[in-house]
């Protein structure tokens, strides 16, 4: 059967049965992460009296083990029955938020960051598994519509998320917050069961000592593949725009705007409900678009807001600004996503995943730890500027691999 008589059987999008067991798993995880994430924060600001230091470990927690198991995770998942491994991280998580919740009821309460710092390594296994499946399981004309969803489902969360885990944790304390988090991770792993079978094998015992090898070959797969490696380069030149607009976004508001840093929320929600808008516009029209345009606009929409919110003293001109980044926004996330998929084969899409995703997050805490630097040095307009100028690169560099197609050994595992 060829591929054009595949898509025109293939089911809507959301009749898909690994489609809606995915979502409804990751509705659960963001309601555990986002409980668990304003439940430490309040909780160490309230104990240690907003102690800075204190505070900046919960993000060391939460991003550090993205670089030393991003690629580890990303080659087993390659390795491993995915569907298996997603279980597995899930009950894992909630066996572990368990553990340090005793630890925090009899004294240590140090041990919070353990809640981040373990989660964060199995999610380093559990995500790119859940990308191979992705890849598996949805039509490729799909791809981009799916991950729209995707966009949508975090965009929801971006807005209510900060008040769930402040209502959670105002209202119950840490230890309860802390046990909404196992409880939903359980609930997860019970969800995963009901993903179909991937028919993947796991390796065999004869191949388990070649992990250095696999490990190796994520790296040159990504390098001999030019739209990858373009994506690599737009991952470095996001991460960095992002982390230093992200980490000085308190100076605009106090600084720019003259408002008081709770208004800072006000920003953030507008985003939010922007993000959720527009990844349902893009999920409309997706399919139609190549991936790399896509970016592009993302990317190219990103430099021009970023260089008037640096300039801006409006609010409702900043406000408006926010409002038409986080439209456009979706369509970077979405676009990379799919790029990732359709240029990659589902036997290594973990590695690839393994090894792109840590330029965008390691770029982002470089350019975070350097905000601070970079504000005594020059005004908010001229930083607010050159991360403008890193995301017009951004879009720049897509411009060389803009009409390449997807190659044909990069079909998903069902067609394969």
């Amino acid at each position: 059967m060829n591929r054009h008589e595949k898509s025109t059987k293939a089911p809507s999008l959301l009749s898909n049965r690994f489609l809606q067991t995915i979502l409804l798993s990751n509705v659960l995880l963001q309601i555990g992460i986002w409980v668990r994430n304003f439940a430490i924060l309040l909780y160490v600001a309230d104990r240690t009296n907003n102690d800075p230091y204190a505070i900046s470990l919960i993000s060391v927690a939460e991003f550090a083990p993205i670089f030393v198991f991003s690629f580890i995770g990303g080659t087993f998942a390659d390795r491993w029955r995915p569907k298996r491994t997603m279980i597995w991280c899930d009950l894992l998580s909630a066996v572990s938020v368990f553990a340090v919740l005793l630890t925090i009821h009899f004294g240590s309460w140090h041990s919070v960051y353990l809640v981040a710092f373990i989660s964060a390594i199995l999610s380093q296994f559990s995500q790119p598994s859940s990308m191979r499946l992705f890849k598996y399981h949805v039509p490729e004309e799909q791809l981009q519509q799916g991950m729209a969803l995707f966009q949508s489902l975090m965009a929801i969360f971006m807005v209510l998320g900060p008040m769930l885990g402040t209502f959670v944790y105002s209202t119950f304390g840490l230890e309860i917050s802390i046990a909404v988090m196992g409880v939903v991770f359980l609930l997860s792993a019970l969800v995963l069961i009901r993903l179909p079978e991937d028919n993947m094998e796991s390796q065999t015992a004869a191949t388990k000592g070649q992990f250095r090898k696999d490990f190796i070959e994520g790296f040159r797969y990504v390098w001999q593949s030019p739209v990858l490696r373009m994506l690599g380069l737009a991952f470095i030149l996001a991460g960095l725009a992002v982390g230093v607009a992200q980490a000085l976004n308190l100076f605009i508001v106090t600084e720019r705007l003259g408002k008081s840093k709770e208004f800072l929320q006000y920003l953030l929600i507008v985003n939010g409900v922007a993000m959720l808008i527009g990844g349902g516009i893009v999920a409309s029209f997706a399919k139609r678009v190549p991936p790399q345009l896509l970016l592009a606009i993302g990317m190219l929409a990103g430099a021009v807001c970023t260089v008037i919110v640096g300039y801006s003293t409006s609010v409702p001109v900043t406000l408006t600004v926010q409002f038409l980044n986080g439209l456009v926004f979706p369509c970077i996330h979405i676009g990379i996503s799919t790029m990732i998929l359709k240029w990659s084969h589902a036997s290594i899409v973990g590695r690839v995943n393994g090894v792109l995703n840590p330029m965008f997050v390691g770029m982002m805490v470089v350019s975070m730890s350097f905000a601070g630097a970079l504000k005594d040095a020059f005004s908010l307009s001229a930083i607010y500027s050159g991360a403008g100028l890193l995301f017009l690169i951004g879009a720049l560099v897509m411009v060389p691999i803009m009409n390449q197609k997807a190659p044909d050994n990069a079909l998903t595992a069902q067609e394969s």
